[in-house]
């Protein structure tokens, strides 16, 4: 059964079908002139004869209908305020075509349109407060500066990063690895409100698509490819972060890193950068200086460890001593604590309680503290 489909339809079936990707999209739509209803109704020979294109693809784009409910989306889509704007709207970011295999179409939730220089503020997800508070203080500030931050609203150094921008009443994308109908993570859901409400939610993929191991390499490309620079705040050798800073180096963008402590795995990953060469900065100025923007007016920022006994009043001795251990963001087991402290396990176990209770110290879902 033939549909008349506009061009926009099109583009949404094809972004929607299983086994057809980005780079795929792209090939065939520049056989094509770039006319997408052309392709879904294309002869099977004039298919294979695409780069990539075997039997499998041709059955799916063939028989389209029978792998993606279009009417369906379009409802789903008008009842949930999302729109799917694709690389000919002016709504597409810029940046974002210039890259070797942009998405042809991104669902869109939120007024907001991009409107100004982009930066991506990405890391770890299990960060410490070191990393949350650095990832919170650069979105605010560069959001203030007329910035808009981008990240991928995951746990973590993500969610300081979009927090710090909307704290700032700034602008702030969150790139999502999954369907726009599924909050991800789902204790995220206020973050997921404010976002859509304040800036702007945005995925290539689909209803009902979820997150999985593919999904997050081609969402965080798209981090890399709307921004002009990538800042990694902290990230292990292994982590997603430095899989959107591979892209950022391969889309031309200027990749920045964060150092931190030596002795903690959370900031391998940017020492590692760095010694490749990606730059070092310590400051939103050093940002604005590598992206060659000047600051309105003169503005600092406090990066100060406020760890240790410095302008704390009403502190035992023995805390003291519990926290100069924790000072300068070490991350210590009790048992640590106890042996460097040279105190009784059960008494430091009673200390590191009451400095939790006056919010002084944190424990980690791994059973180590680290203080504020």
């Amino acid at each position: 059964m033939s549909v008349d489909l506009t061009s926009r339809q099109a583009l949404l079936v094809l972004n929607g079908i299983p086994r057809v990707g980005p780079v795929m999209l792209c090939r065939l739509l520049d056989t094509f002139d770039g006319n997408p209803v052309s392709i879904l109704t294309a002869r099977p020979s004039a298919l294979k004869a695409v780069d990539g294109i075997g039997d499998k693809v041709v059955e799916v784009i063939r028989n389209w209908q029978s792998h993606f409910d279009l009417a369906r989306e379009e409802a789903r889509m008008a009842a949930s305020g999302i729109r799917f704007i694709t690389r000919e709207c002016s709504g597409y970011p810029e940046m974002l075509c210039e890259t070797y295999d942009p998405p042809i179409g991104l669902y869109w939730k939120g007024a907001y349109l991009v409107d100004r220089p982009c930066v991506a503020i990405v890391g770890t997800r299990r960060a410490t407060l070191y990393g949350h508070s650095v990832a919170r203080k650069f979105a605010a500030e560069l959001a203030r500066l007329g910035f808009c931050i981008v990240s991928g609203m995951a746990r973590g150094t993500d969610t300081a990063a979009h927090e710090g921008a909307l704290d700032a009443g700034g602008k702030t994308v969150a790139v999502m690895g999954c369907g726009l109908d599924i909050v991800y993570p789902p204790e995220n859901i206020e973050l997921y409100k404010r976002i859509g409400e304040a800036g702007a939610l945005v995925s290539e993929f689909p209803f009902g698509r979820r997150a999985d191991r593919q999904t997050f390499p081609m969402r965080n490309r798209v981090v890399a490819g709307m921004c002009e620079a990538v800042i990694v705040v902290e990230s292990d050798l292994a982590g997603g972060s430095m899989i959107t800073a591979r892209f950022a180096g391969e889309q031309g963008r200027t990749l920045m890193a964060v150092p931190g402590r030596i002795d903690q795995t959370c900031s391998a990953g940017c020492h590692q950068l760095i010694r490749d060469g990606a730059i070092l900065v310590t400051s939103v100025d050093d940002v604005l200086e590598e992206l060659r923007y000047s600051r309105p007016q003169e503005q600092e920022l406090d990066f100060g460890q406020s760890s240790g006994t410095g302008g704390r009043v009403d502190l035992s001795d023995a805390e003291r001593a519990v926290l100069v251990c924790l000072d300068g963001g070490a991350i210590l087991s009790a048992d640590a604590i106890a042996s460097e402290c040279g105190l009784p396990f059960a008494e430091v176990a009673a200390i590191l309680m009451g400095l939790e209770l006056k919010r002084i110290i944190v424990k980690r879902s791994d059973g180590c503290f680290e203080a504020h």
